[in-house]
């Protein structure tokens, strides 16, 4: 969903500047207040027809923009960065009377817009029960279990990695978490059994990243609010893409096992700890449980009805298929059956919780019966249950969780309402027009204008975060989008998958800064093998990131390809046009017995039919079959 470390620290180098800037920016306010207080003006200094003045009111918006890309390089923070550049342009914009004054008296209504925005009450939800999950250990007893179901294979652990990386992103969210949770139990298990370094650290960093992908995600949220769309449609697109991202990241191990099986070997027997009492591993009794979870699945979708949409039918036959396995799971426990291994038995009660968790929480949203603010809220209630059960609920827990939680939505409340302030300058100095006409006419039509938005994204995420990528890129890129036709749910989700490189981008990823910082930076010996494992070297975090960063890339081109793979999980859209609307309406005299007498004069008494006459309709089907124009008027 979200990374809770959000900001950043600047760079030294721009530490250094922050207070000359800051002094710049008060002295130039002052200035422009003053200035308009005492009837001067920056026309009268600098000559109306001068050229620095025919330049500023002819481009005020890129210059704006481009202020504004210089301030968030010096490091300054965003959220003042954004309502800085708003304030000051604001006021020199009605300097040389481009503006009129009474712009800012909109700034208190949109400010309250966002404190007013149910949509983002999501955020918090979702958050807290990420990190309730995450602090709960549930990251430890999954990467425990599921590597031992994949350790006899080669690539097993990285196998488990992301399919573990995969669940953390639908509960807990969070990609620092995620990360250096992964990093630390991953990470010197991969290291003892001989993984190479560049995949062993790929693998982590990007299984972590899947949770800017993978629905509830914190990402798609403000991508709703910012687009204007429902959130439930945007997790139902980002449905499919992001498991067949997960799907890549699996194929590209299976690749490196077949034409180098040494960068990934298999589990040495003695490390397989889940073992029967006659040494078998287990599968088997595993693999029947799950055929038979997989098998009520199958039934249910079957039975289930055909005008659901698709991925509304795969998550409610999925927690069929979970819940008829714990079910059976928890018989054979409660009556000492011995019919379950002990791997089978610890799978189900370790992975089926957590699933039928994101199942839930997802399940209501795409039926219907919960908003996603709803749905957040039932999340946070069921990760406190699910710690409560665990015995891992504690009040530290909850302060961290909480202070956590505090700091990053408030984090994205300050970024959105600076972007409130910035945004409405940059519209009143007509910015959206000077981004339409740099977008609009690309050669290519929606495709080129797809093609040049995605590089320009990706090269941007080398130095924005996801969240400031949201607030200032994409309000800018939305309306030109819609005037091209372009579907906004599926624009959002394309937008998504290409954020989710600003994590992985070598040098500036956070997701390697992360690894960085859990990885061994010098030589150790192994507590298990007592063997000499050499220290993980930034170069091979980085070079790791970089094939999984080209999937990501490849995972932008299939969605550009095929948008079905959005679009194919959406509700239909209800035609309203005319033709149908007077068609369902059509009123024929035989049906219009009840129909409503023709309006009367005041003080008019009805005129009665004439015998054998029907009664004049109070309306007609040609009053519906108007143009539309005026549509929703009173």
């Amino acid at each position: 969903m979200a990374n809770v470390s959000a900001p950043a620290a600047a760079p030294v180098s721009g530490m250094r500047f922050m207070p000359w800037v800051f002094a710049f920016l008060s002295v130039l306010i002052l200035a422009l207040v003053g200035s308009a207080l005492m009837g001067a003006s920056i026309s009268d200094v600098l000559g109306h027809d001068s050229a620095a003045h025919h330049f500023l009111a002819e481009n005020l918006a890129p210059v704006m923009f481009a202020s504004m890309v210089i301030f968030l390089l010096l490091g300054y923070p965003v959220a003042f960065a954004l309502a800085a550049n708003g304030i000051v342009f604001g006021l020199l914009g009605i300097d040389l009377g481009l503006l009129q004054p009474s712009l800012f008296n909109a700034m208190p209504d949109r400010i309250w817009g966002v404190m007013n925005n149910d949509t983002l009450l999501a955020i918090p939800f979702f958050t807290f029960m990420g990190l309730v999950l995450e602090r709960s250990g549930m990251a430890e007893d999954l990467l425990d279990t599921v590597g031992q179901i994949f350790g006899p294979i080669r690539g097993g652990i990285a196998y488990a990695v992301i399919l573990v990386g995969a669940m953390l992103a639908a509960t807990t969210g969070v990609v620092a978490a995620s990360v250096i949770s992964m990093g630390l139990i991953s990470m010197p298990i991969m290291l003892r059994y001989g993984y190479d370094r560049r995949l062993a650290s790929g693998v982590i960093a990007a299984s972590g990243t899947l949770a800017q992908i993978i629905p509830p995600s914190l990402v798609l949220i403000v991508m709703a609010d910012q687009l204007g769309r429902s959130v439930g449609d945007l997790y139902k697109g980002a449905f499919i893409p992001g498991f067949i991202l997960t799907a890549l990241y699996a194929v590209y191990v299976f690749a490196c096992t077949m034409f180098r099986p040494e960068s990934a070997p298999a589990l040495p027997p003695e490390a397989r700890s889940l073992r029967e009492s006659n040494g078998a591993s287990g599968n088997r009794s595993l693999g029947v449980l799950t055929l038979i979870a997989v098998a009520a699945g199958v039934l249910f979708a079957k039975q289930y009805p055909e005008n659901h949409p698709l991925d509304e039918t795969i998550v409610v036959s999925i927690m069929v298929g979970i819940g008829v396995a714990f079910v059976l799971a928890l018989i054979n426990r409660q009556f000492k059956l011995g019919l379950l291994s002990q791997i089978a038995e610890k799978t189900t009660f370790v992975l089926i919780p957590p699933l039928g968790l994101i199942f839930l929480v997802l399940g209501t949203i795409f039926v219907g019966i919960a908003t996603p603010t709803e749905g957040g809220a039932m999340g946070a209630t069921g990760a406190i249950i699910m710690a409560l059960s665990r015995k891992r609920l504690d009040l530290a827990l909850l302060k961290q969780a909480m202070y956590s939680t505090a700091k990053l939505t408030t984090f994205v409340l300050f970024i959105l309402v600076g972007a409130r302030v910035f945004s409405l300058t940059f519209y009143g100095v007509d910015g959206h027009v000077w981004v339409e006409h740099l977008l609009h006419d690309l050669p290519g039509g929606q495709i080129g204008f797809s093609i040049v938005v995605n590089l320009l994204v990706f090269g941007l995420a080398f130095f924005l975060d996801f969240f400031e990528l949201a607030f200032i890129v994409v309000p800018l890129l939305a309306p030109v989008a819609e005037k091209l036709g372009i579907d906004l749910v599926w624009f959002g989700v394309l937008l998504a998958v290409n954020m989710q490189t600003s994590f992985m981008h070598p040098p500036f990823g956070f997701a390697l800064f992360y690894l960085r910082s859990v990885a061994a930076t010098k030589d150790y010996t192994d507590k298990v093998t007592g063997k000499l494992i050499e220290r993980v070297k930034s170069s091979q975090i980085y070079w790791g990131a970089v094939p999984f960063v080209l999937i990501q890339l490849a995972m932008v081109a299939m969605l550009i390809a095929f948008p079905n793979l959005v679009t194919m999980g959406l509700d239909k859209a209800v035609d309203t046009s005319g033709a149908e609307l007077t068609q369902e309406l059509q009123i024929t005299p035989d049906a219009n017995d009840d129909a409503l007498p023709p309006p009367v004069m005041e003080g008019e008494a009805p005129a009665a039919p004439a015998a054998g006459e029907e009664p004049t309709p109070a309306f007609n089907a040609s009053d519906f079959a108007g143009d539309g124009k005026d549509a929703g008027k009173p």
